[in-house]
């Protein structure tokens, strides 16, 4: 284990560059890859590393990129990409076909708002967009936090009760180009980790098809297979967390983070960097007396609404804070989890930090000022950028 200097987008990749090395004495790694800012570095850093077994492909597109991914994983390989923004949406596609078809893809994201107009800084609604079509997400907070999940998503992606797309999220610039200390583990234990790769319905000596037409019923079929798989994943990850910490010695983090929720009347809710701002304020306002703790979502599909429904309870009234926006609604993350909480419990919508602007401990004070005294949520609030 060492302790090296990283960027998220370098941490991203130093993840994947071990996990390819660990499949080496299987159908080896291959990764598709197209620049666009923020995520470039993280393809850059990975072109540079040296893979026994595998190639990274320089592609003409993003659409390509995950193509090479589909192809590689149909043959049995471990695969891995990044992007952002409008590349994740020219990606859209294949993203969907990856999933659909069940190929375990982990793909590194630096979110980043979709345009035009051109912004090319942290929002949350690229990644969102596929939100409903059968890829794994998870948002993280942190360099360390993102290298493990990276590292993770593999063995969680290809695990047989699974087999489908993971998406790693880090907030771009935030993240992607912060630099911070993280231990990474040595080649030996990554092997430990990680199992070969095995894909039961890869390409191979039996002839067979991917893809093909099928009928509504079969369809039917494959999406309820598709969704029972989705609603295994955070037992799954569970298994996983208990290994990480055998062989690396350290914790996995939780698919939701609660900070001092436990005996808290007032709860804010959010997803990646924003999550971590949030445990300051709730430090602020403690010191003050008041009983407020934070819950950071860090799965959000499948969503884990049992863990969510428990720290809701209890709880008279929730701010979920949405680096995103569902136009015409308000908060995605708001909109999924308001039914959760205790009847009568006041819900409200905010959304901050739209197309990269800073979230501050005062703004999320400020929030729950606007919170206190409401008897009943009012329509989604928005808070300037700064």
């Amino acid at each position: 284990m060492t302790v090296e200097l990283l960027s998220a987008n370098h941490g991203a990749a130093l993840a994947a560059t071990l996990a390819a090395r660990a499949n080496r004495k299987g159908r080896g790694f291959c990764s598709g890859v197209y620049p666009i800012t923020p995520s470039t570095e993280c393809m850059e850093y990975l072109c540079q590393q040296k893979i026994e077994k595998g190639r990274v492909i320089k592609v003409e597109s993003e659409h390509s990129a995950m193509g090479v991914c589909i192809g590689a994983a149909a043959a049995g390989a471990r695969s891995f990409t990044a992007t952002s923004s409008n590349g994740l949406a020219y990606m859209f596609e294949n993203c969907i076909a990856a999933a659909m078809l069940r190929l375990p893809v982990v793909i590194a994201v630096a979110n980043r708002t979709l345009g035009p107009p051109w912004n090319i800084w942290a929002d949350h609604s690229d990644a969102l967009t596929l939100r409903d079509h059968g890829l794994i997400q998870f948002y993280c907070a942190d360099n360390q936090e993102l290298f493990d999940t990276v590292l993770s998503a593999f063995r969680l992606a290809e695990d047989k009760r699974v087999m489908m797309p993971a998406m790693v999220n880090m907030e771009g610039f935030i993240l992607s180009h912060t630099v911070a200390q993280t231990n990474i583990p040595d080649q030996a234990q990554v092997d430990d980790f990680l199992p070969l790769t095995d894909i039961p319905h890869r390409l191979g000596d039996v002839p067979h098809t991917l893809g093909q037409i099928e009928v509504p019923h079969q369809t039917e079929v494959h999406r309820w297979q598709h969704h029972n798989a989705m609603l295994d994943v955070p037992k799954v990850y569970a298994e996983i967390q208990k290994e990480f910490e055998g062989v690396f010695g350290r914790s996995l983090h939780d698919i939701v983070v609660p900070y001092r929720a436990d005996d808290a009347e007032t709860l804010i809710v959010s997803m990646g960097t924003i999550g971590v701002t949030a445990e300051r304020a709730v430090d602020m306002l403690r010191a003050e007396g008041k009983r407020v703790g934070s819950l950071r979502v860090r799965l959000f599909r499948p969503l884990p609404t049992d863990a969510i429904r428990a720290h809701y309870a209890g709880k008279k009234r929730i701010a979920v804070i949405d680096r995103n926006i569902s136009l015409g609604l308000g908060g995605i993350l708001w909109s999924e989890t308001r039914a959760l909480a205790d009847p009568g419990a006041v819900v409200q919508s905010y959304m901050a930090g739209l197309g990269g602007g800073d979230v501050r401990p005062e703004h999320i004070v400020k929030m729950l000022g606007d919170l206190e005294p409401r008897k009943i949520a009012g329509p989604p609030a928005m808070m300037e950028a700064v």
